[in-house]
């Protein structure tokens, strides 16, 4: 079930919800509780961020953190936390992510249905 709460100031009602913000798949649910599992992590929060990066300008920064920041969206899917600030809410309304894995590698993928073009290594967007 999810939840959505905010934290140190509200989200004002023009912004979307922070569950309808990021929705992630169930690989990419598995594979947060995994790591959260493998290093001791309980309780942590999944911390979603979009960040100035790369050749085309925003990246996206995953990270598991204790504790939330003043302000940011939390919310919960399937027993995850999940936070993010206002600001990147903007960039990520709608976005789903998914954990794939290849040949080649794995890792979170992203549908930002925001994301106008990305640079060429795939590492970076514009909006």
């Amino acid at each position: 079930m999810d939840t959505s709460t905010a934290v140190a100031g509200s989200t004002p009602a023009s912004q979307p919800a922070a569950n309808e913000t990021v929705q992630l798949t169930a690989a990419a649910i598995a594979q947060v509780k995994t790591v959260i599992q493998a290093q001791g992590f309980q309780d942590y929060f999944f911390s979603i961020r979009v960040v100035p990066s790369g050749c085309s300008g925003l990246g996206y920064d995953l990270n598991l953190v204790k504790e939330a920041k003043a302000g940011d969206q939390i919310w919960e899917q399937d027993g995850v936390k999940i936070a993010t600030d206002a600001l990147s809410a903007q960039y990520l309304s709608g976005t789903h992510i998914d954990y794939v894995t290849s040949i080649t590698g794995a890792g979170f993928k992203f549908e930002n249905p925001n994301a106008k073009s990305s640079c060429g290594c795939g590492t970076s967007f514009t909006t």
